[in-house]
């Protein structure tokens, strides 16, 4: 025991084991997030009430039976930082972790009880292949391990790459987006109630121009949830 603990002090020395949201070095090393900084995380609360601002984002736009996020981005904030260690560090464990806590609030709520698959926000497939995985993914995984729901990632696709929206109105947003996703396997959501799951959400534009694809699937309900919203 002694022997191992010498080995992992030895190993941290020269390879660090750091929290991704502090950069603290005093954290597990079964855990890329500090219990510090998930205590401090901005939490929301939405998916405990209905017409939460994230629901109305889609008011007259797409039929949802629920949505939330579960946390408030902010610019310079804890969460844009870990965001930023999960799309373009390539930290998926963020997302994994990150995914556990969004999975732990939605089963304090009947409202997303009855969900059957979760659906991660598909990337274009180049975009995917450069980056080496879907953050969307990232954080399915981690909602599945608590939620015990299945990961579905062929049953829609994203068919070309899209212009950065940053600088976008809505309604640019929305013809930005339009014709971008493809449902491809129809059959094995047939009748089901599906989450689509997502980093961030601004306007909601990606999320309808998906979900709008997913509800011509016979008899589905779509739920959302994303891991943050832009206050």
């Amino acid at each position: 025991m002694q022997v191992t603990s010498v080995i992992k002090d030895f190993a941290h020395l020269f390879f660090p084991h750091v929290c991704a949201g502090c950069g603290t070095d005093v954290i597990s090393h079964y855990t890329p997030v500090c219990a510090r900084c998930v205590s401090r995380l901005p939490l929301t609360n939405f998916h405990h009430y209905q017409n939460n601002p994230i629901e109305k984002y889609f008011w007259g736009r797409i039929p949802i039976t629920a949505a939330t996020a579960l946390c408030h981005f902010t610019a310079g904030s804890l969460v844009q930082h870990l965001l930023h260690q999960l799309k373009y560090k390539g930290n998926q464990e963020v997302g994994y972790v990150l995914g556990r806590i969004m999975g732990i609030t939605l089963q304090e709520s009947e409202r997303f009880k009855d969900i059957d698959a979760l659906i991660p926000l598909p990337l274009f497939a180049a975009r995917q292949k450069k980056r080496g995985y879907n953050q969307s993914a990232a954080l399915c995984n981690g909602l599945s391990a608590v939620m015990g729901l299945p990961v579905n990632t062929n049953a829609v696709v994203r068919l070309s790459a899209t212009e950065t929206q940053t600088q976008k109105n809505r309604v640019d947003r929305w013809q930005n987006m339009d014709g971008k996703f493809e449902v491809v396997n129809s059959a094995q959501l047939t009748g089901r109630h599906v989450l689509l799951v997502d980093d961030v959400i601004t306007t909601g534009a990606t999320l309808e121009a998906c979900g709008q694809e997913l509800l011509e699937i016979p008899g589905l309900k779509l739920s959302i949830a994303t891991l943050a919203y832009t206050v």
